[in-house]
């Protein structure tokens, strides 16, 4: 392992292969090293027997959930936005070509003890039982506001001013219930809590106008997902960095992150060898994950936890009209939390899991020393479950940019429900470690029914 490098490149989740693979089309010398034996990291989907030796070491899975080769259960829940940041990035670098992709049947919201579909425009505004009779109106006028903007056209604006203007001051204007502002901040512009409503409300527009293009291209739902699970998404970007010379090592335990005297990355160890290269970028289980290291230095710092938990089900979900996969977003207020609860589901017809199965994730941001019992709402909607695991996750954000000693490191994989949040981290690593923004281009997706 003498070679050296452009970038060394240490955990095998989606944002580490995003920008190994990137970075490889780029035309930079890209090594890619992971101690797992499997692509995905925190984001692997894994199969039975991997699920089993991952939560319960000491018990085989049983036989009556079917073979293990049918399951590629996800680790963490998230859907993929059908006219989202993903969706370029997987489009420009032709990574599509490894993948296939069916809707996500349904997308729904918990209101008043009942689930609901989430309403995506001015028809089905007026005829969702979200609302009353007159709310229904006063919705439709601001769903046809907001398609109706236009930034040079001054008319479109209704006196208000996206970018001063709070979107407190937006719902008051059009006197929307908190109930609807409910749905409409957390299950249409899926934010996590309520701090957004006192910022400008720019954003908020920008995230409402994204779900309702991606429910308008393809129907049922604004989500997408790929067949055998979103395990498969890290390793089409681990193919595409391979076909541009990437090279990859699984299985490789890395003994050792190596600096020079003023602490500047140099190599790394595995098994004895070092390798050099000129950048580092890694998921934060290979920079101490909140402990000190380097003589004393913090590279990563927690930031909150995530509860999550894997339900095995032998049914649909009740009330979602037997729907084979959905969202249900539980906003806060509905509960009393400060973050919103969040179920995932997938099935067979996603080649996830055996005939009759469903795989529903449950997750939600930890704010008690109870978490399990902080998704209990969730748990409650999926009717009798056949198996559950439960995981409880430390988020952690690295505490440099890496520019001054080349050590990038990538954040954890957030609660929310889709992969914005990740392209924003991979675009964020991309500027510090190249010095440029990240340019895409634009192409369509094909999806299947």
């Amino acid at each position: 392992m003498d070679e050296e490098y452009d970038v060394i490149v240490l955990g095998t989740g989606l944002t580490e292969c995003i920008l190994s693979g990137l970075l490889s089309v780029e035309g930079k010398k890209v090594l890619h090293m992971d101690r797992n034996d499997y692509y995905g990291g925190d984001s692997a989907s894994l199969n039975l027997t991997q699920l089993y030796r991952k939560f319960r070491p000491d018990q085989s899975p049983p036989t009556e959930l079917g073979r293990d080769r049918d399951y590629a259960v996800d680790l963490i829940p998230k859907f993929i936005i059908a006219t989202g940041e993903l969706t370029k990035i997987l489009v420009h670098t032709d990574v599509t070509r490894y993948l296939e992709f069916k809707q996500i049947a349904g997308s729904f919201v918990y209101r008043d003890g009942k689930i609901s579909k989430v309403p995506s425009t001015e028809m089905e505004a007026v005829k969702s039982p979200l609302m009353g009779l007159f709310e229904k109106r006063r919705a439709k006028k601001f769903f046809e506001f907001l398609q109706g903007w236009k930034d040079e056209d001054p008319t479109t604006h209704q006196g208000i001013n996206l970018d001063r203007d709070s979107m407190k001051t937006v719902y008051e204007k059009f006197g929307l219930e908190p109930g609807t502002q409910d749905f409409i901040g957390h299950a249409m512009a899926l934010y996590l809590d309520d701090d957004y409503i006192t910022k400008p409300a720019r954003p908020t527009y920008d995230r409402i106008i994204l779900y309702t293009a991606s429910m308008a291209r393809y129907g049922k739902s604004p989500y997408i997902y790929p067949l055998y699970g979103l395990g498969e998404l890290p390793q089409s970007f681990a193919r595409l960095s391979a076909i541009y010379g990437g090279t990859y090592m699984l299985d490789k335990q890395i003994d050792e992150i190596v600096t020079d005297a003023d602490g500047n990355f140099v190599g790394v160890t595995s098994g004895g060898e070092t390798v050099k290269a000129k950048q580092v970028i890694g998921d934060p289980s290979y920079f101490g994950a909140g402990k000190s290291i380097d003589g004393g230095k913090m590279r990563v710092v927690e930031d909150g936890k995530v509860v999550r938990a894997i339900c095995l089900l032998k049914h649909p979900i009740p009330g979602t009209e037997d729907s084979d996969s959905l969202q249900i977003i539980i906003p806060q207020n509905q509960v009393n939390r400060r973050n919103d609860i969040y179920i995932a589901m997938v099935s067979s017809t996603h080649n996830v899991c055996a005939k009759d199965v469903y795989v529903a994730i449950v997750s939600t941001i930890v704010e008690t020393d109870k978490p399990e019992l902080e998704i209990a709402p969730g748990l409650n909607l999926l009717g009798p479950i056949h198996e559950k695991f439960v995981s409880i996750e430390p988020l952690y954000t690295p505490t440099t940019s890496g520019k001054s000693d080349n050590i990038f490191i990538t954040r954890s994989y957030d609660a929310t429900s889709h992969f914005e949040t990740v392209v924003e981290d991979v675009q964020d690593v991309w500027k510090r470690v190249v010095g440029k923004d990240l340019v895409l281009k634009k192409r369509d997706l094909e999806v299947q029914e």
